[in-house]
């Protein structure tokens, strides 16, 4: 794998894919289209405010790297997209997030009735497409994304403010919450193909992979970030509570002292001791801890498209691993 990029790197990986990007965009904005002027206006505040389209951009990839020639691609990149929006609609009400990508949320600003209610329109306008590619194994792919994605949510709601969260409960909560649509994604490119099954469980362990080490990073640059650079404020994890990985590593490896701080923080949500416990943090070796593994899901997402010819868009997904854990944001 190569060294860790710069952030021009993610437009280097696009770059191979800029027509089918735009023609994904074009899509996005139809769909989107409501007559209701509400449901338009906090759609087009969402998708407008960017993101890294990592999803969409892996549906993309891995169909070009499997030969794909035709257009379904980008309503399945599209619809992936949409899943992904609409779980961060509804997150962000869960989660009482006030910032986002550097802007306000759309709960902060319109409100949680009217953000849950455009989330749940935009999950069923991505149904509607999948079902207009009229392929079952799509519609069976991405039912069961949604419906992992939502186990997930529940489990991370029952681990917030439980100090007793164990390193495989919390893994789990990323398989489910985050890992399983960037499964889905890389699944459907390589479907979308026609590639052979176990090429498909290939891009689908990639996918897992490349969506676990993409988590652990978040996990490490809420508490080592910037909140101009990652787009949030940081800290968040700590006030709502939730036992991330680097909490977690410290719990079982800080001193008495930092254990009962942690303790005491994540019962209570209590940010106000954020710096004595990013200093815990970092003395006890738990980001270095939580950037080894992911880097460790990165490799495996690397070795697990070993096999597909060599390809710009093969290279650009290897420059996504690479990418996963060398970001600052």
């Amino acid at each position: 794998m190569s060294a860790a990029p710069s952030s021009a790197t993610q437009t280097t990986i696009i770059e191979s894919i800029a027509a089918d990007m735009d023609a994904v965009n074009t899509v996005i904005r139809r769909q989107l289209h409501s007559d209701v002027p509400l449901v338009n206006q906090i759609a087009d505040y969402i998708i407008s405010a960017g993101g890294k389209r990592i999803r969409p951009v892996l549906v993309l990839l891995v169909a070009n790297a499997f030969g794909y020639r035709g257009t379904h691609h980008h309503n399945l990149a599209a619809v992936v997209e949409f899943i992904h929006t609409a779980t961060l609609l509804h997150d962000d009400v869960v989660d009482e997030s006030s910032l986002r990508r550097g802007r306000q949320t759309a709960n902060a600003l319109f409100g949680n009735a009217a953000s849950v209610l455009v989330g749940d329109f935009v999950y069923s306008r991505a149904f509607q497409m999948m079902v207009a590619v009229g392929e079952l194994r799509v519609m069976q792919i991405l039912a069961d994304a949604t419906n992992v994605i939502a186990e997930g949510e529940v489990l991370q709601l029952l681990n917030m403010h439980d100090p007793d969260v164990t390193e495989e409960r919390y893994l789990q909560v990323i398989r489910s919450k985050t890992a399983k649509l960037f499964e889905a994604a890389a699944q459907l490119g390589a479907l979308i193909a026609g590639a052979q099954d176990e090429e498909i469980e290939a891009a689908a362990e990639y996918g897992r992979s490349l969506g676990t080490a993409f988590q652990l990073i978040d996990d490490v640059l809420d508490y080592s970030g910037n909140a101009t650079d990652i787009g949030k404020n940081v800290g968040d994890d700590l006030r709502e509570g939730k036992p991330t990985l680097p909490l977690i590593y410290l719990m079982q490896h800080g001193t008495p002292e930092q254990r009962m701080l942690v303790r005491a923080c994540i019962e209570s949500g209590d940010e106000k001791h954020f710096d004595d416990v990013l200093a815990a943090i970092t003395s006890s070796g738990a980001l270095d801890y939580t950037r080894r593994e992911a880097a460790q899901a990165a490799q495996r997402a690397a070795a697990s498209i070993a096999d597909l010819p060599d390809s710009q868009f093969k290279d650009s997904l290897l420059e996504l691993c690479a990418f996963a854990v060398g970001r600052n944001h």
